[in-house]
């Protein structure tokens, strides 16, 4: 699978800025996630997760992306929510979630969030359709058809 690389500056900006997601087994670090906020808040993306290989398969990932889906809900109730992901546990959870696979028009048009895809090892795809196509399925949960359905 591709996964854009990040800083561990990035990372660490993510944690003092209260958008990191850490899970820890005692001391040691077991899995992490991070959120980000583009277009204007209007949309936020759920990234980088990560699950330790010992600590796979114990539904950790599903824990991390609930908390993560839950932080941004409460810290942009209104915005449109969207991963990319080309892993099918990734895709599974989401659509537990409520995420829907979307063509990659509906996502974010902010610049800044494209250019993080440029370090993952499938960018070439990306560039190579205009944005339209990439290994990734690009995955959208929007508050706005779901508190339509629970009306």
């Amino acid at each position: 699978t591709g996964i854009a690389r990040r800083t561990h500056e990035y990372v660490i900006q993510k944690m003092k800025e209260g958008k990191a997601i850490i899970a820890l087994c005692g001391d040691e670090f077991a899995g992490f996630c991070y959120i980000e906020s583009w277009g204007n808040k209007q949309y936020v993306a759920n990234s980088g997760l990560i699950v330790v290989e010992k600590f796979r398969s114990r539904g950790l990932a599903k824990r991390i992306k609930k908390a993560a889906f839950q932080l941004s809900r409460l810290r942009w109730p209104n915005a449109k929510l969207f991963g990319l992901t080309s892993g099918g546990a990734v895709m599974k959870i989401n659509t537990e979630l409520g995420y829907v696979p979307v063509p990659f028009s509906e996502l974010t048009d902010d610049e800044a969030f494209w250019k993080g895809c440029e370090s993952c090892c499938n960018h070439d795809v990306l560039v190579r359709t205009g944005r339209r196509y990439c290994i990734c399925t690009a995955m959208l949960y929007d508050p706005e058809k779901h508190d339509n359905e629970n009306k």
